[in-house]
């Protein structure tokens, strides 16, 4: 739950500044309130730190996008409650009522962890009008579940390797206006005199040092998130590792030899 609202908090409060910051990335600060003007302001900072700011911000925007739709998979889709769905299925196993079993799993078919179980129940099912006994009849049952594992199982956690891809690109996109700001200033001393010289140095080190900064903003939180999905993940994974392997015993129970 802690997971699932830092997230939510994460996405809702860059996106907010992603949105100002696109209004407001072609205004200019009027000089008498940057005068006066006192702590960092994320929007001059943006405004000042030229080309690349527009693309960090644009990767930014992607990851955001990516974890919203990561969110609703994992969070929304695969709201279950592995522990009083397993314990359903299993005492309409242990009656022997394998059809309503199988009934209250296709309800669930939605989630990773009802398709894996409705599978199973499925095959168990069709096993018994076959006639099936012993081994052959517990194979079985072990193949369907583990088919259906291999075929759910691997789309919770794949994919999330992109919030790390993107929180690189944007320390190398920082890092990389961070040398064009540099070249910049350096620049403005060889070509340029007087006060021409010192704006286009101050100019070159606001997109220096604000790009870099850019990049860490936009960096931290991708990597936040990524790490918040991934624990969400990896619980879900535990809890089909562990409800599958007690709902085939008590399966295998079932089966005559």
């Amino acid at each position: 739950m802690k997971s699932k609202l830092s997230i939510l908090v994460v996405i809702a409060l860059l996106l907010n500044v992603g949105f100002l910051f696109a209004q407001e990335a072609t205004e200019v600060v009027p000089e008498t309130a940057a005068a006066t003007s006192s702590g960092v302001n994320l929007i001059e900072i943006y405004s000042t730190s030229g080309f690349f700011a527009h693309l960090i911000l644009i990767n930014l925007l992607i990851g955001l996008a990516l974890a919203i739709i990561r969110y609703i998979q994992l969070y929304v889709r695969e709201k279950i409650d592995a522990e009083k769905f397993f314990f359903k299925l299993k005492n309409f196993v242990k009656n022997d009522q394998i059809d309503e079993a199988t009934k209250i799993a296709d309800q669930f078919k939605g989630t990773t962890m009802g398709f894996i179980f409705w599978s199973g129940l499925a095959v168990f099912k069709d096993v018994r009008k076959s006639g099936k006994k012993g081994e052959e009849a517990r194979i079985a049952v072990q193949n369907a579940f583990d088919e259906a594992v291999l075929q759910k199982v691997h789309k919770l956690d794949g994919g999330l390797f992109w919030f790390d891809t993107l929180a690189q690109i944007s320390t190398y996109l920082g890092l990389l206006g961070t040398i064009f700001g540099l070249i910049q200033a350096f620049n403005s001393l060889r070509f340029l005199t007087g006060v021409a010289a010192q704006n286009a140095l101050t100019e070159g080190i606001y997109m220096a040092i604000g790009t870099t900064a850019l990049g860490l903003i936009g960096a931290i939180p991708l990597t936040l998130i990524k790490g918040g999905l991934f624990t969400r993940a990896q619980n879900l994974i535990s809890d089909i590792d562990e409800y599958s392997v007690k709902l085939v015993n008590h399966i295998n129970n079932q089966i005559k030899e």
